[in-house]
Protein backbone atom coordinates (compact mmCIF):
# COMPACT_ATOMS: atom_id res chain seq x y z
CA UNK A 1 0.00 0.00 0.00
CA UNK A 2 2.76 2.54 1.05
CA UNK A 3 4.56 1.97 -2.39
CA UNK A 4 0.88 2.56 -4.13
CA UNK A 5 0.52 5.79 -2.35
CA UNK A 6 3.87 6.93 -3.44
CA UNK A 7 3.62 5.63 -6.82
CA UNK A 8 0.68 7.91 -7.01
CA UNK A 9 1.83 11.23 -5.05
CA UNK A 10 5.19 10.91 -7.51
CA UNK A 11 3.69 9.39 -10.57
CA UNK A 12 2.23 12.80 -11.48
CA UNK A 13 5.66 14.82 -11.18
CA UNK A 14 7.57 12.04 -12.66
CA UNK A 15 5.38 13.26 -15.96
CA UNK A 16 7.46 16.67 -15.71
CA UNK A 17 10.78 17.32 -15.68
CA UNK A 18 11.59 17.97 -11.79
CA UNK A 19 12.34 21.56 -11.02
CA UNK A 20 16.26 22.08 -10.03
CA UNK A 21 16.69 22.25 -6.80
CA UNK A 22 13.30 20.13 -5.28
CA UNK A 23 14.50 17.52 -2.54
CA UNK A 24 18.50 18.52 -2.59
CA UNK A 25 18.62 20.21 0.73
CA UNK A 26 18.49 23.66 2.08
CA UNK A 27 20.72 24.99 -0.59
CA UNK A 28 18.53 23.21 -3.35
CA UNK A 29 15.08 24.23 -1.98
CA UNK A 30 16.91 27.92 -1.61
CA UNK A 31 17.35 28.43 -5.00
CA UNK A 32 14.30 26.67 -6.00
CA UNK A 33 12.17 29.38 -4.31
CA UNK A 34 14.52 32.15 -5.39
CA UNK A 35 14.20 31.36 -9.16
CA UNK A 36 10.23 31.51 -8.69
CA UNK A 37 10.30 34.78 -6.74
CA UNK A 38 11.93 36.07 -9.53
CA UNK A 39 10.93 34.52 -12.13
CA UNK A 40 7.57 36.22 -10.78
CA UNK A 41 8.06 38.92 -10.51
CA UNK A 42 9.50 39.36 -14.25
CA UNK A 43 6.18 38.44 -15.12
CA UNK A 44 4.15 40.57 -13.44
CA UNK A 45 3.00 43.74 -15.66
CA UNK A 46 4.76 46.83 -13.44
CA UNK A 47 1.25 48.16 -13.55
CA UNK A 48 0.14 45.42 -10.98
CA UNK A 49 2.98 46.23 -8.29
CA UNK A 50 0.44 48.48 -7.10
CA UNK A 51 -2.42 45.90 -6.79
CA UNK A 52 -3.66 44.98 -3.73
CA UNK A 53 -6.67 42.15 -2.84
CA UNK A 54 -8.06 44.33 -0.67
CA UNK A 55 -7.57 47.59 1.51
CA UNK A 56 -5.48 47.28 4.02
CA UNK A 57 -3.69 44.45 2.59
CA UNK A 58 0.09 44.35 1.20
CA UNK A 59 0.60 45.46 -2.23
CA UNK A 60 2.37 43.25 -4.78
CA UNK A 61 5.11 45.49 -4.11
CA UNK A 62 4.72 45.71 -0.10
CA UNK A 63 5.07 41.54 -0.48
CA UNK A 64 8.05 41.32 -2.43
CA UNK A 65 9.73 44.22 0.08
CA UNK A 66 8.22 42.51 2.61
CA UNK A 67 10.43 39.44 1.65
CA UNK A 68 13.38 41.25 1.11
CA UNK A 69 13.40 43.32 3.85
CA UNK A 70 12.79 40.13 6.30
CA UNK A 71 15.51 38.09 4.25
CA UNK A 72 17.99 41.05 5.27
CA UNK A 73 16.92 41.53 9.36
CA UNK A 74 16.70 37.68 9.70
CA UNK A 75 20.17 37.03 8.15
CA UNK A 76 21.46 40.47 10.45
CA UNK A 77 20.57 38.39 13.30
CA UNK A 78 22.78 35.67 12.33
CA UNK A 79 25.85 37.85 11.83
CA UNK A 80 26.04 39.93 8.37
CA UNK A 81 24.83 43.43 9.07
CA UNK A 82 21.59 45.40 7.70
CA UNK A 83 22.54 47.16 4.52
CA UNK A 84 22.80 50.76 5.06
CA UNK A 85 20.58 52.06 2.63
CA UNK A 86 17.93 49.79 4.18
CA UNK A 87 18.01 52.34 7.01
CA UNK A 88 16.08 55.05 5.37
CA UNK A 89 12.20 55.52 5.91
CA UNK A 90 9.51 52.35 5.35
CA UNK A 91 11.03 50.79 2.42
CA UNK A 92 8.28 48.28 2.43
CA UNK A 93 5.39 51.29 1.45
CA UNK A 94 8.13 53.59 -0.80
CA UNK A 95 9.82 51.31 -2.70
CA UNK A 96 7.14 50.33 -5.51
CA UNK A 97 8.58 50.50 -9.22
CA UNK A 98 9.05 47.16 -10.45
CA UNK A 99 12.67 47.38 -11.19
CA UNK A 100 13.46 48.95 -7.61
CA UNK A 101 11.55 46.18 -5.93
CA UNK A 102 13.44 42.99 -7.94
CA UNK A 103 16.32 44.90 -7.24
CA UNK A 104 16.02 44.65 -3.30
CA UNK A 105 14.65 41.14 -3.95
CA UNK A 106 17.89 40.39 -5.75
CA UNK A 107 20.07 41.59 -3.15
CA UNK A 108 18.36 39.62 -0.65
CA UNK A 109 18.24 36.50 -2.17
CA UNK A 110 21.99 36.72 -2.86
CA UNK A 111 22.68 37.94 0.70
CA UNK A 112 21.45 34.94 1.93
CA UNK A 113 23.05 32.80 -0.28
CA UNK A 114 26.48 33.96 -0.36
CA UNK A 115 25.93 34.27 3.87
CA UNK A 116 24.92 30.55 3.65
CA UNK A 117 28.26 29.73 2.01
CA UNK A 118 30.53 31.15 4.38
CA UNK A 119 29.14 29.16 6.91
CA UNK A 120 32.03 26.98 8.17
CA UNK A 121 31.12 23.58 9.93
CA UNK A 122 29.84 23.96 13.77
CA UNK A 123 28.06 27.72 12.15
CA UNK A 124 24.50 26.24 12.31
CA UNK A 125 24.53 25.32 16.14
CA UNK A 126 25.87 28.91 17.15
CA UNK A 127 23.41 30.15 19.17
CA UNK A 128 21.59 33.80 18.55
CA UNK A 129 18.88 35.67 19.78
CA UNK A 130 15.81 37.36 18.12
CA UNK A 131 13.17 39.14 20.07
CA UNK A 132 14.25 37.77 23.20
CA UNK A 133 14.12 34.59 22.04
CA UNK A 134 16.82 31.82 21.78
CA UNK A 135 17.16 30.25 18.62
CA UNK A 136 20.10 28.77 16.09
CA UNK A 137 21.39 30.00 12.66
CA UNK A 138 20.29 26.61 11.27
CA UNK A 139 16.64 28.31 12.89
CA UNK A 140 16.87 31.24 11.15
CA UNK A 141 17.80 30.30 8.14
CA UNK A 142 14.89 28.01 8.31
CA UNK A 143 12.82 30.82 9.05
CA UNK A 144 14.11 32.83 6.09
CA UNK A 145 12.95 29.64 3.45
CA UNK A 146 9.95 29.57 4.97
CA UNK A 147 8.96 32.40 5.23
CA UNK A 148 9.93 32.85 1.30
CA UNK A 149 7.65 29.85 0.71
CA UNK A 150 4.37 31.39 2.66
CA UNK A 151 4.57 34.42 0.65
CA UNK A 152 5.29 32.82 -2.48
CA UNK A 153 2.10 31.51 -2.22
CA UNK A 154 0.67 34.68 -1.54
CA UNK A 155 1.88 36.19 -4.86
CA UNK A 156 0.68 33.31 -6.53
CA UNK A 157 -2.39 34.15 -5.57
CA UNK A 158 -2.23 37.77 -6.31
CA UNK A 159 -1.03 36.72 -9.76
CA UNK A 160 -3.68 34.42 -10.45
CA UNK A 161 -6.17 36.73 -9.35
CA UNK A 162 -5.20 39.05 -11.88
CA UNK A 163 -5.00 36.70 -14.34
CA UNK A 164 -1.08 36.02 -14.19
CA UNK A 165 -0.01 32.40 -15.05
CA UNK A 166 3.34 31.52 -13.09
CA UNK A 167 6.08 31.39 -15.87
CA UNK A 168 6.92 27.56 -14.45
CA UNK A 169 3.78 26.54 -14.82
CA UNK A 170 2.85 27.17 -18.20
CA UNK A 171 6.15 24.70 -18.83
CA UNK A 172 4.39 21.66 -16.95
CA UNK A 173 6.52 21.82 -13.86
CA UNK A 174 4.69 22.27 -10.97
Amino acid sequence: MRKLLLSFVLGGAALHAQPAGLWQGYDGEWGHVSHQLLALAEATPAEKFGWRPALGVRSVSEVYMHIALANFYLLSVTGPELPADMKKGDLEKTVTAKAEVIGWLKRSLDAVTTARAALKPGDLERKVTILKRDATVDGMYLRIIIHANEHMGQLIAYARMNGIVPPWAKSGGE
